[in-house]
């Protein structure tokens, strides 16, 4: 995943603001790491370079 789209992603629940944990990066790219939403407490995984944000239930 690309720094770039950092600032674009929003919580899918809440649309809130995101941080940012990297784990592994590399060239530049994000490889593993995790989002988490302040608002909902929610994190969303990042693996082999792909977030997952698909909405928690």
């Amino acid at each position: 995943m690309k720094k770039e789209l950092i600032d674009i992603l929003c919580c899918p629940t809440c649309k809130n603001n995101l941080t940012l944990q990297t784990e592994k990066e590399e060239n530049g790219e994000i490889l593993t790491g995790k989002f988490t939403c302040k608002k909902c407490k929610v994190s969303y995984p990042i693996e082999d370079g792909i977030p997952d944000l698909l909405p928690r239930t």
